[in-house]
């Protein structure tokens, strides 16, 4: 099933929009074969988030990068006005991640909740088990990493579109995939890791459910 995935990304996000640009910029000119060769990924993922079922911070993030995603794409006006606004755009979200680490709300720690909701977890408990210290800065390091990736995304690309102009649009598409591989494995060990550390610590799960128990006795 993982395979299969992949396998799907890999066209959707990879084979064909590049496939797309080589074929229609004869056709079209540069900037609206860049347009339409985003539209198989949008497409795909607007049917992955309403494969979720639900909405939650993990599906709002997404389905809030999607739109923002498009209307630069579909503002800019020009190819290589659209090459510069995905770099605006991935310092943009970089600079997203860190706030949400500075103010002390990595938003990673919010998609686990997502996840642990969904796997029938109580979010409330869920919650407050994250915010122990060791899984605290774990989620911290998980957001820190999103960040570099958009923010590393963001300098790679300035550096192309100043190489190659129109032509980086290409190397882009497969930068960003690679990148996007990169962070799910990253993510993925993250999470795993965090599961092992609450398996490995049961101290930590009693001590949330001692003071979960408290606050109710308190409240009575």
């Amino acid at each position: 099933m993982k395979k299969n995935i992949v396998l799907l990304d890999l066209m959707i996000y990879v084979a064909l929009p590049l496939f797309m640009w080589n074929i229609m910029r004869d056709y079209t000119g540069d900037y609206y074969a860049m347009l339409l060769s985003s539209v198989p990924g949008i497409v795909y993922s607007i049917y992955r988030f309403i494969e979720m079922k639900k909405v939650n911070t993990f599906g709002l993030f997404i389905l809030f990068t999607l739109i923002v995603g498009t209307l630069i794409d579909v503002l800019a006006g020009s190819s290589i006005q659209l090459l510069w606004n995905n770099v605006y755009y991935a310092a943009g979200i970089s600079l997203f991640f860190l706030v949400t680490m500075i103010i002390g709300r990595p938003i990673t720690l919010y998609f686990g909740l997502d996840f642990a909701e969904l796997q029938g977890y109580d979010r409330s408990f869920s919650k407050r088990l994250y915010h122990k210290k060791p899984l605290y800065i774990l989620f911290q390091l998980i957001t820190l990493c999103f960040a570099m990736r958009s923010g590393i995304l963001a300098i790679v690309n300035t550096w192309l579109i100043m190489e190659y102009g129109v032509e980086a649009f290409d190397k882009g598409i497969i930068l960003r995939q690679a990148f996007s591989w990169i962070m799910t494995g990253v993510t993925v060990a993250g999470f795993f890791y965090i599961g092992k550390i609450i398996k490995d610590s049961p101290h930590l799960v009693k001590e949330v459910q001692d003071e979960l128990q408290e606050e109710k006795t308190d409240a009575v």
